[in-house]
């Protein structure tokens, strides 16, 4: 959540940032109106408590009708007290209620507009020409069928579609995969982590993921649980409720674990193979730094994601996503989208976000430096989300025969495999 000195001091900020978001500029308003009644009744509260207090004391001086007066003064006065308390909660609950509603600010350098309206930054690698080397390229999941490395029709039958199994060699490059990009990671200096694929309420709405994005979020009624989106909910809520040293700053975690999430507005869209599921596997990075350090951060988070997609010999270019297309937690996202050919288009590998301090206000993470507390801020980068890199490499590294080429820098995670080679015509 922001903060509410800042929503006071400079409403036209915020109004700006929920127009940049195409999200409800009313709200501003309606947030104003509801803090402020807030901030009166708890005047009148305060007020209230101490008149009902000096009673107290002249009542014990008092006798004959004057104390008759003031003990009636003083039922008055409790009626009041409790009704002005009732108010005070109230106004507090409906100020709460509505800040959680409110997304980040978006930073001023952010593109204005929707999904298509991104800023592209740089670009790296050549397309291949298949032409030039005489073959048609086959898309992803003919690869992986000659390779006998993906299973949709019996993920479709087991549990239904948009699953999958990673069989054979499949299974094998998903190993590689993440040992190879939680030896970056660790290399990079964060910790390893294998996190819960179950959380609470609180952190999935401390995270920003009951907002806009709850449509996606898979929740198991009875328990009253959420499977996570990404280990970004519960690396963020790791530290939650916690005041940490300034000194320990930067914390940096790399969170494995499975990814659930409904895809409830993507019917239509890449039902064909494994680049959009319901499941799947993810390392995930994640910082805690100091507010002041958090845009420096944010550019260490994409300079490993390159060097991720670089080391894996892929064709891709780097995103400053519009600001309509941000997540509610976002002030700013860097997506990295490398080139799949049989699609003749980039696609989403990576992504890494700025949340400034909006997720540890919601999740009360602080930091203590020189005696003062203050809330911290924190930022989330994809190293290696499995299925879609699994599509990348195999479009772009693929040869002629349906063998397809092993990066270099997997060869160790496979047994010095050089080529993935048919097993089926």
């Amino acid at each position: 959540m922001i903060d509410l000195r800042l929503l006071r001091e400079d409403p036209d900020r915020v109004r700006a940032s929920q127009r940049a978001r195409g999200e409800d500029v009313a709200l501003v308003d309606s947030l104003l109106s509801a803090d402020e009644r807030r901030r009166s009744s708890g005047v009148r509260f305060d007020e209230l408590r101490a008149e009902q207090k000096g009673l107290g004391k002249l009542i014990g001086k008092a006798s004959g009708d004057e104390k008759a007066e003031l003990l009636k003064r003083a039922s008055q006065l409790a009626a009041d007290v409790k009704a002005a308390d009732a108010e005070r909660d109230k106004a507090a609950a409906e100020t709460q209620e509505l800040l959680q509603r409110l997304g980040n600010l978006v930073h001023p350098d952010v593109p204005v507009g929707g999904e298509e309206d991104f800023d592209t930054l740089e670009t790296h690698g050549t397309h291949r020409d298949f032409a030039a080397e005489g073959f048609e390229p086959r898309d992803h999941l003919e690869l992986g069928q000659l390779l006998g490395a993906i299973d949709v029709e019996r993920g479709a039958k087991v549990s239904g579609s948009r699953f999958y199994f990673l069989t054979g060699v499949g299974a094998l490059l998903e190993l590689a995969l993440v040992n190879a990009a939680i030896a970056q990671a660790t290399a990079a200096g964060f910790t390893p982590m294998l996190t819960p694929a179950l959380v609470r309420p609180q952190s999935m709405a401390g995270t920003g993921f009951l907002g806009q994005a709850a449509q996606d979020v898979y929740h198991l009624d009875k328990d009253d649980l959420y499977l996570v989106g990404t280990s970004e909910v519960p690396l963020a809520a790791y530290h939650m409720d916690e005041i940490l040293d300034a000194d320990r700053l930067p914390l940096r975690y790399a969170g494995f674990s499975p990814c659930f999430r409904r895809e409830a507005g993507s019917h239509g869209k890449d039902t064909k193979g494994i680049f959009r599921v319901h499941q799947f596997d993810k390392v995930e990075m994640f910082s805690y730094v100091l507010p002041e350090d958090s845009q420096a951060e944010h550019q260490r988070l994409l300079e490993w994601e390159k060097q991720w997609l670089t080391s894996l010999e892929l064709p891709f270019r780097v995103i400053d996503v519009a600001s309509a297309d941000l997540g509610s937690s976002a002030a700013r996202k860097y997506d990295c989208e490398a080139w799949i050919p049989t699609q003749g288009k980039y696609r989403e590998l990576t992504s890494t976000s700025d949340c400034t301090e909006f997720q540890s206000r919601r999740l009360s993470i602080r930091v203590r430096e020189d005696k003062k507390v203050r809330p911290l801020a924190t930022l989330n980068g994809t190293l290696c989300a499995v299925p879609r890199t699994i599509v990348a490499i195999l479009e772009n590294h693929q040869q002629a025969d349906g063998s397809v080429r092993v990066p270099e820098v997997l060869r160790p995670y496979l047994g010095g495999r050089e080529v993935l080679e048919p097993v089926a015509k």
